[in-house]
């Protein structure tokens, strides 16, 4: 709850994470951010290629995964882990296996679309589009759904993704969101709990 914070509204009025504040400029959005960073630090170019058209498939990607694998992967986070937790109720299995079932049409189109044969999504070297990908879909994961288990191509990915990053780093990455079932109600700030039950309830 610390970005429902006045303090926090200083950096981004949206009241949202992840925001950025470098110096007196302050940025939102998490791919505006990557952006931002990747040509700030000059960082190596496989992360955002110069070549037009590796650089063409890492925008394409980013363009596509926010209403589709992090709507659908986050959709099913919240509702298998939040909506119990919210309402004190088991989550109903008509509507846990119909958030899965859109997690499952939106991957189908994540390994034929944007995966292909390839070992990364803009070609032979992982760039931001696999960070981004990799980080949205450890979410249905820390929720208990091994969506790896049986696409053995997505699984693959998954372990060149890590190696390229680094085992270590990744596992620290996603520690919170692997510890998540583990989160009870009185971890949550109440005013937060509000917002999430009225957005979850709604659906």
């Amino acid at each position: 709850g610390q970005h429902r914070t006045e303090e926090f509204r200083k950096v981004n009025v949206l009241m949202k994470v992840p925001a950025l504040r470098d110096g007196s400029f302050t940025l939102a959005e998490s791919i505006a951010i990557l952006l931002y960073l990747v040509r700030k630090f000059k960082t190596p170019d496989h992360w955002y290629p110069s070549d037009l058209q590796k650089r063409a498939r890492v925008d394409e990607y980013l363009s596509w995964q926010h209403v589709n694998i992090r709507g659908k992967g986050s959709k099913l986070f919240l509702t298998k882990v939040l909506l119990p937790l919210l309402t004190g109720q088991p989550l109903p299995p008509e509507k846990l296996e119909g958030v899965t079932e859109e997690l499952n049409v939106v991957l189908k189109q994540f390994e034929e679309k944007f995966l292909q044969d390839k070992p990364f999504i803009a070609g032979s070297e992982i760039s931001l589009a696999d960070l981004v990908a990799l980080v949205e879909l450890m979410q249905p994961v820390g929720a208990g759904y091994d969506l790896f288990e049986e696409r053995p191509k997505l699984a693959e990915w998954r372990r060149r993704v890590e190696e390229a990053v680094g085992k270590q780093l990744f596992q620290e990455a996603h520690e919170g969101i692997l510890n998540a079932k583990n989160l009870t109600a009185d971890k949550i700030a109440p005013d937060l709990l509000q917002h999430f039950k009225h957005q979850l309830l709604k659906q």
